[in-house]
Protein backbone atom coordinates (compact mmCIF):
# COMPACT_ATOMS: atom_id res chain seq x y z
CA UNK A 1 0.00 0.00 0.00
CA UNK A 2 1.31 3.44 -0.93
CA UNK A 3 1.84 6.29 1.50
CA UNK A 4 1.17 9.98 0.95
CA UNK A 5 3.86 12.19 2.42
CA UNK A 6 2.75 15.53 3.81
CA UNK A 7 4.15 19.02 3.33
CA UNK A 8 5.96 19.98 6.49
CA UNK A 9 6.19 16.34 7.51
CA UNK A 10 9.33 14.27 7.54
CA UNK A 11 10.92 12.15 4.87
CA UNK A 12 11.03 8.56 6.09
CA UNK A 13 14.57 7.57 7.05
CA UNK A 14 15.65 5.00 4.49
CA UNK A 15 19.28 3.96 4.39
CA UNK A 16 20.66 2.77 1.06
CA UNK A 17 24.10 1.62 -0.07
CA UNK A 18 26.03 4.07 -2.26
CA UNK A 19 27.92 3.43 -5.47
CA UNK A 20 31.59 3.48 -4.47
CA UNK A 21 30.90 2.32 -0.91
CA UNK A 22 29.26 3.55 2.25
CA UNK A 23 25.62 4.31 2.72
CA UNK A 24 23.26 7.26 2.86
CA UNK A 25 20.10 7.87 4.83
CA UNK A 26 17.78 10.02 2.75
CA UNK A 27 16.62 13.27 4.26
CA UNK A 28 19.71 13.63 6.42
CA UNK A 29 22.57 16.00 5.65
CA UNK A 30 26.19 16.14 6.76
CA UNK A 31 25.94 19.88 7.50
CA UNK A 32 22.87 20.96 9.54
CA UNK A 33 22.88 24.29 7.67
CA UNK A 34 22.21 22.51 4.37
CA UNK A 35 19.04 21.28 2.75
CA UNK A 36 18.75 17.75 1.37
CA UNK A 37 17.66 17.21 -2.24
CA UNK A 38 16.64 13.62 -2.97
CA UNK A 39 16.16 12.70 -6.62
CA UNK A 40 14.45 9.38 -7.35
CA UNK A 41 15.20 8.08 -10.83
CA UNK A 42 13.68 5.16 -12.69
CA UNK A 43 16.87 3.24 -13.40
CA UNK A 44 19.60 2.49 -15.90
CA UNK A 45 17.05 1.43 -18.52
CA UNK A 46 15.61 4.97 -18.74
CA UNK A 47 17.23 7.27 -21.33
CA UNK A 48 15.49 10.31 -19.82
CA UNK A 49 17.10 9.48 -16.47
CA UNK A 50 20.55 9.48 -18.08
CA UNK A 51 20.04 13.01 -19.38
CA UNK A 52 18.42 14.18 -16.14
CA UNK A 53 21.27 12.94 -13.97
CA UNK A 54 23.85 14.45 -16.34
CA UNK A 55 22.04 17.78 -15.95
CA UNK A 56 22.05 17.31 -12.17
CA UNK A 57 25.83 16.77 -12.36
CA UNK A 58 26.20 20.02 -14.33
CA UNK A 59 24.25 21.89 -11.64
CA UNK A 60 25.92 20.22 -8.65
CA UNK A 61 27.97 23.33 -7.79
CA UNK A 62 24.85 25.51 -8.04
CA UNK A 63 23.06 23.28 -5.52
CA UNK A 64 26.09 23.51 -3.23
CA UNK A 65 26.09 27.33 -3.53
CA UNK A 66 22.48 27.47 -2.31
CA UNK A 67 23.29 25.22 0.65
CA UNK A 68 21.92 21.92 -0.64
CA UNK A 69 23.28 18.39 -0.64
CA UNK A 70 22.05 16.14 -3.44
CA UNK A 71 21.62 12.40 -3.70
CA UNK A 72 20.01 10.30 -6.43
CA UNK A 73 18.41 6.93 -5.63
CA UNK A 74 16.80 4.09 -7.54
CA UNK A 75 15.68 0.51 -7.22
CA UNK A 76 18.49 -0.64 -9.50
CA UNK A 77 20.87 -3.27 -8.19
CA UNK A 78 24.48 -2.29 -7.55
CA UNK A 79 25.86 -3.20 -11.01
CA UNK A 80 23.26 -1.08 -12.84
CA UNK A 81 23.75 1.87 -10.46
CA UNK A 82 27.51 1.64 -11.01
CA UNK A 83 26.98 1.69 -14.78
CA UNK A 84 24.73 4.76 -14.44
CA UNK A 85 27.45 6.58 -12.46
CA UNK A 86 30.17 5.56 -14.92
CA UNK A 87 28.28 6.42 -18.10
CA UNK A 88 27.15 9.77 -16.71
CA UNK A 89 30.45 10.67 -15.04
CA UNK A 90 28.41 11.36 -11.91
CA UNK A 91 30.25 12.61 -8.82
CA UNK A 92 27.33 13.12 -6.44
CA UNK A 93 26.13 10.26 -4.20
CA UNK A 94 24.00 7.63 -5.95
CA UNK A 95 22.11 5.14 -3.81
CA UNK A 96 20.69 1.88 -5.06
CA UNK A 97 18.53 -1.06 -4.03
CA UNK A 98 15.36 0.85 -3.12
CA UNK A 99 12.84 -1.93 -2.41
CA UNK A 100 9.20 -1.93 -3.46
CA UNK A 101 8.23 -1.55 0.19
CA UNK A 102 10.49 1.49 0.53
CA UNK A 103 9.07 2.94 -2.69
CA UNK A 104 5.61 2.57 -1.19
CA UNK A 105 6.67 4.23 2.08
CA UNK A 106 7.84 7.22 -0.01
CA UNK A 107 4.50 7.31 -1.84
CA UNK A 108 6.15 6.71 -5.21
CA UNK A 109 4.39 5.47 -8.30
CA UNK A 110 5.78 2.06 -9.26
CA UNK A 111 5.77 0.61 -12.77
CA UNK A 112 6.29 -2.83 -14.18
CA UNK A 113 8.65 -3.16 -17.14
CA UNK A 114 6.99 -3.06 -20.55
CA UNK A 115 9.22 -5.94 -21.69
CA UNK A 116 12.28 -7.90 -20.59
CA UNK A 117 14.33 -5.57 -22.81
CA UNK A 118 13.45 -2.59 -20.60
CA UNK A 119 14.41 -4.07 -17.23
CA UNK A 120 13.67 -7.14 -15.14
CA UNK A 121 11.91 -5.72 -12.08
CA UNK A 122 9.35 -3.11 -11.00
CA UNK A 123 10.86 0.36 -10.65
CA UNK A 124 9.93 3.77 -9.21
CA UNK A 125 8.75 6.63 -11.36
CA UNK A 126 10.61 9.95 -10.82
CA UNK A 127 10.30 12.04 -7.68
CA UNK A 128 12.02 14.94 -5.97
CA UNK A 129 12.01 15.59 -2.24
CA UNK A 130 13.51 18.71 -0.65
CA UNK A 131 14.14 18.63 3.10
CA UNK A 132 14.92 21.91 4.87
CA UNK A 133 17.24 22.54 7.84
CA UNK A 134 14.37 21.80 10.23
CA UNK A 135 14.21 18.26 8.72
CA UNK A 136 10.79 19.09 7.23
CA UNK A 137 9.62 18.32 3.72
CA UNK A 138 9.67 21.70 1.99
CA UNK A 139 8.92 20.34 -1.48
CA UNK A 140 7.39 17.10 -2.75
CA UNK A 141 7.22 16.37 -6.47
CA UNK A 142 6.09 12.85 -7.41
CA UNK A 143 5.39 11.80 -11.00
CA UNK A 144 3.68 8.78 -12.48
CA UNK A 145 5.48 9.14 -15.81
CA UNK A 146 9.09 9.46 -16.95
CA UNK A 147 8.34 12.69 -18.80
CA UNK A 148 7.21 14.89 -15.92
CA UNK A 149 10.06 15.94 -13.60
CA UNK A 150 11.22 18.96 -11.65
CA UNK A 151 13.22 21.39 -13.80
CA UNK A 152 16.63 21.25 -12.11
CA UNK A 153 17.72 24.83 -12.86
CA UNK A 154 14.38 26.06 -11.56
CA UNK A 155 14.80 23.85 -8.49
CA UNK A 156 18.14 25.52 -7.68
CA UNK A 157 16.52 28.96 -8.05
CA UNK A 158 13.50 27.89 -5.99
CA UNK A 159 15.59 26.57 -3.11
CA UNK A 160 17.68 29.74 -3.12
CA UNK A 161 14.60 32.00 -3.17
CA UNK A 162 12.79 30.05 -0.44
CA UNK A 163 15.86 30.15 1.80
CA UNK A 164 16.59 33.85 1.14
CA UNK A 165 12.99 34.87 1.76
CA UNK A 166 12.11 32.46 4.57
CA UNK A 167 9.15 31.33 2.44
CA UNK A 168 6.85 28.97 4.35
CA UNK A 169 6.09 25.38 3.47
CA UNK A 170 2.98 25.32 1.28
CA UNK A 171 0.19 22.74 1.01
CA UNK A 172 -0.27 22.24 4.75
CA UNK A 173 -4.03 22.91 4.95
CA UNK A 174 -5.78 22.57 7.44
CA UNK A 175 -2.85 23.39 9.74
Amino acid sequence: MSNKLTSGGTLPAITLPLVGGGEHTIGQVADPNNWAIVIVYRGLHCPICHEYLKRLEQLKRDFTKVGSEIVAISGDPQAKAETMVETGDLTFPVGYGLSIEQMQVLGLYISNPRSEHETDQPFPEPATFVVNTDAKLQLIDISNTPFNRADLKELVETVEWIRDNNYPIRGTYPD
